[in-house]
């Protein structure tokens, strides 16, 4: 499974769990950390958690390999290491503190409208 696969999988599952302004950064050209950065936000630190887990459950169903799991304890901001897919599930204050989307500005945004239900 390729990682564009692998950023579906993830968009899907975040969005089933009611996941807020779901982006996916193209970090192919501009950095070698990973191919995708998918950044998603949530209102309670129980939504933060339940989107994570949603994640993680539908990555492992379908084979998928969780190299490591960060902040889960507090849910602030959970990073889920997916290998060439990243992802990071932010508390809406946390998410607009750190501002990732301007940190990598320069990654193109992915279209994810086709991957999630309107």
């Amino acid at each position: 499974m390729d990682s564009k696969e692998i950023s579906q999988i993830v968009v899907r599952a975040a969005d089933s769990k009611r996941a807020h302004d779901i982006v996916v950064l193209d970090m192919q050209k501009v950095s070698l950390m990973a191919d995708y950065f998918i950044i998603a936000d949530a209102n309670s630190n129980r939504q933060v958690k339940a989107i994570a887990d949603e994640v993680i459950d539908q990555v492992e169903a379908n084979e998928v390999h969780v190299y490591s799991v960060s902040g889960k304890e507090t849910a602030n901001w959970i990073l889920i290491d997916l290998g060439d897919v990243v992802v990071h599930v932010f508390q809406k204050d946390t998410r607009d503190f750190y501002n990732l989307e301007k940190l990598w500005s320069e990654a193109p945004l992915v279209n994810i409208d086709s991957w999630v239900e309107v």
